[in-house]
């Protein structure tokens, strides 16, 4: 029997001073306003990063030239509570299809103008153990910067 060794989620969370189909609206909609264009894998240099939002709609980087680099595929859609993406990105920081890594975005109110964001980046082990490995090391040390850029931009608008 081929035992598959589960590899801990990234877990982390955010409380954004805004009500919460704005947050979820910037974290989406918006996400070319707080994604730094400097993280990315596609083309350079990126000229937007945008979400499809939709079942099935895709997080995609698009270049100065017009070239888009799929990123993420939405498999979960309920605005404004709850998004998730899996995440086909390898452990070198290239688009690959193959990769099933997955992104669970949840949105909680806390009272009328805030909002809980719960994020969690799991399923690191479909990449094999060593890549999935360095995967989660790496988003665990890059969600947090990233969750700070989007409840930024989501209270700036919130007003």
């Amino acid at each position: 029997m081929n035992e598959m060794t589960v590899i801990a989620p990234v877990r982390k969370t955010v409380r954004v001073k805004a009500p919460i189909a704005h947050a979820f609206d910037v974290f989406t909609s918006g996400l070319t306003r707080w994604w730094p264009h400097d993280h990315g894998v596609g083309k350079k240099p990126i000229a937007k990063v945008l979400m499809e939002p939709r079942l099935g709609g895709r997080w995609l980087e698009i270049s100065q030239d017009g070239t888009e680099t799929p990123v993420a595929t939405i498999t979960v859609w309920e605005p404004p509570h709850r998004l998730v993406m899996v995440w086909q990105i390898n452990a070198r920081w290239q688009p690959d299809a193959a990769m099933k890594s997955e992104v669970d975005v949840r949105f909680t109110a806390d009272g009328p103008d805030a909002t809980r964001v719960e994020l969690t980046h799991h399923k690191f082990e479909t990449m094999g153990a060593e890549a999935g490995a360095s995967m989660r090391k790496d988003v665990d040390g890059g969600w947090p910067g990233l969750i700070e850029h989007f409840a930024r931009e989501a209270e700036r608008g919130a007003n």
